[in-house]
């Protein structure tokens, strides 16, 4: 994963001037909008490493893989739970890390990764999974940065052991803070990670509820530019219907803001053959045109074996762009740039299981945060195999015959009038449910898109059009800062954190 850090190269000059000055790109919300007007779906990958080289080549490489791409620095394990500690020792023994390390590395350091890389048409977005990001968003602030994902809720449970109560109190001062980013004349990007909880098995109903909510949560903070996450499950009907659905709750709840819908490609066990991967890629590109999505986070065809490397990420978002471009333009698809799915899409089984979520929710308490807190409490919020200490774990899940996601059994949570229960899943309904899409999408052989008698081998990455550009700029790009050629490099954290 990490590549050597080059040594024989001079300090750079250029970019301190750039540090200075600070010039913000249009925000990250005004590119996915100015995209989507223009028809075009913006793929994103989930990518992150521990070496400044590779984590820059990354980006470029990216960056020049289609039309309309945002970057991301995705941030490691021990910085996601504040343990910079570990984070220091590992890079300097030269241990590669699972992320960008952004608070141990100097901003200099961090600076260099970006310059050149973001600019107006390529925003980054930090991605990190922390339920204590205070220092990690203030890291980001410092270099420019204003885009980001979480939530109180999203990045507390299911997998964390942060107490869901300072889960919502670190997140309400990290939502003040980028609120306060608006004096800059900045607008923060903050998405939430509500409708990817627990990656699979959880029905979409709790999925859009709690991303709903979590975007209220950030609104109500002074956030305006939001995007609202769902992940894609087990029916391409039924997920039709939550992305319908999250649009319309966006919409009745989130007033003078500009939102947007992101899609995650399936976060559940991924299929192993390469033509089931892409295949589920693809199927997910074409939920997000169907639905009106304007973001797609992407999975590689590496998910079901290890960390992908850089070219698997740029093959998954050529492959997605493409397949959304395709979808698009299909015939009998409708006219119109930005397609908007018609009203009363959302008037389905998965909006009123999460209509009544959200009212149950918000009649708890007139602060967000305190009324999250009482929904965990009282079981009203319940994330079905969810071992977290603030989650009541009386629900349960299961996939019925048609393939749609469904409860089997439903807790305190007040939605018993709004949906049905499906049988009690077994151990062995467990373990059948949960490799559910993988099976499905590994025996699954289609036609390649371009030429229908193709095998499925024709999938195998080719440079697109807009690949004429220089894929790795190596050597134009500005040297490595002096600073991250060597352990001093951590010499800030060591000053910030050590004892």
């Amino acid at each position: 994963m990490t590549a050597p850090v080059r040594t024989d190269v001079p300090p750079p000059a250029a970019p301190a001037g750039r540090i200075a000055t600070h010039r913000r790109p249009r925000s990250f919300g005004r590119f996915v909008a100015e995209s989507q007007a223009r028809g075009t779906l913006v793929v994103q990958p989930r990518m992150g490493f521990s070496d400044p080289a590779l984590m820059r080549a990354g980006l470029l490489a990216t960056k020049a893989a289609a039309d309309g791409v945002v970057g991301t620095m995705t941030i490691d394990s021990y910085t996601r739970v504040n343990d910079e500690p570990s984070a220091v020792k590992a890079l300097n023994g030269g241990v590669p890390l699972n992320g960008f390390p952004l608070t141990s590395y100097s901003p200099h350091t961090s600076h260099w990764v970006l310059d050149g890389v973001r600019d107006a048409d390529f925003p980054v977005q930090i991605r990190h999974g922390s339920a204590r990001p205070q220092r990690i968003v203030a890291a980001l602030a410092r270099l420019g940065l204003d885009a980001t994902e979480g939530g109180p809720v999203s990045y507390c449970l299911p997998y964390g052991r942060t107490p869901l109560l300072d889960s919502v109190r670190n997140w309400q001062e990290t939502c003040d803070f980028l609120a306060g980013l608006r004096g800059t004349g900045a607008e923060p990007h903050l998405e939430t990670f509500g409708g990817c909880m627990l990656g699979q098995l959880c029905p979409p109903g709790l999925l859009v509820a709690i991303s709903a909510l979590e975007a209220l949560f950030f609104h109500r903070a002074g956030l305006r530019s939001i995007s609202l996450s769902y992940a894609q499950q087990t029916s391409q009907e039924q997920d039709r219907d939550a992305v319908h659905a999250l649009r319309r709750l966006a919409a009745e709840l989130l007033p003078d803001t500009d939102w947007h819908i992101v899609l995650y490609t399936y976060m559940g066990l991924y299929p192993q053959t390469r033509s089931g991967s892409l295949d589920l890629l693809e199927r997910s590109a074409e939920l997000a045109v169907e639905t009106g999505a304007a973001r797609l986070i992407v999975k590689t065809t590496a998910e079901a074996h290890r960390i992908p490397k850089v070219t698997e990420n740029v093959e998954a978002l050529r492959v997605a762009a493409r397949a959304a471009a395709r979808h698009r333009n299909r015939p009998g698809a409708r006219d119109g740039s930005a397609p908007v799915p018609p009203p009363e899409a959302a008037d389905n089984a998965v909006y009123a299981e999460a209509r009544a979520l959200v009212d149950a929710v918000l009649d708890l308490d007139g602060d967000l945060g305190q009324a999250l807190l009482r929904a965990f409490a009282r079981g009203y919020l319940d994330v079905p195999f969810c071992l977290h200490p603030d989650n009541a774990g009386r629900s349960r899940s299961h996939i019925d015959a048609s393939g749609r996601l469904t409860w089997s059994e439903i807790g305190a949570m007040p939605i018993g009038h709004v949906t049905d229960r499906g049988r009690r899943l077994t151990a062995a309904g467990l373990f059948e449910a949960l490799s559910f899409v993988q099976r499905r999408h590994d025996r699954v052989v289609r036609p390649a898109p371009s030429s229908p008698s193709s095998p499925v081998s024709s999938y195998a990455y080719t440079p697109s059009p807009s690949s004429s550009r220089p894929p790795l700029p190596s050597s134009s790009r500005p040297p490595l800062p002096a600073a991250a050629r060597r352990p001093a490099a951590h010499r800030q954290h060591t000053q910030e954190v050590a004892p």
